[in-house]
């Protein structure tokens, strides 16, 4: 148990590697995150190669639980420039416990944080809510 537990969920050293790679690397399409509430942790539950689709990310989300997950968007700008941003999202479906969604809530801000480089953040209660068409709103 690490001394700083009582204060919040920490986050696993491979938790931090997986968003790097995804980040300077390109490895992961995305990864998926899970709060262990045994562990104190937040731990990689998934990630996805970059051939991914959005759709096969949306998929990897459970239907009634909540995750963090990162996802790295590319796309083609008006003046036809390739760019790449970086979303950081909370899934909370509305299906899921409420024990669950305030143990997303209280640990989000700080998990945030601790991921370095997260161009915007999306909070979604529905898939409607991260449909692609709204990442690609907010990175234009």
């Amino acid at each position: 148990m690490q001394p700083n537990a009582s204060s919040g969920m920490g986050v696993a050293d491979h938790g931090k590697n997986a968003f790097m790679e995804l980040q300077r690397k390109k490895v992961h399409r995305y990864v998926i995150f899970k709060v262990d509430e045994k562990k104190r942790e937040i731990l990689v539950e998934k990630t996805g190669g970059p051939a991914e689709s959005y759709d096969d990310f949306t998929a990897a989300l459970p239907e009634n639980d909540c995750r963090y997950a990162v996802y790295d968007f590319d796309f083609v700008t008006s003046e036809n420039c390739q760019k790449s941003k970086i979303f950081f999202i909370a899934w909370s479906p509305s299906t899921a416990g409420v024990r669950s969604k305030m143990l997303y809530a209280t640990s989000k801000d700080r998990f945030r944080r601790e991921l370095d480089g997260i161009h915007y953040e999306i909070q979604a209660t529905d898939p409607t809510e991260m449909d692609l068409e709204v990442l690609r709103e907010r990175a234009n």
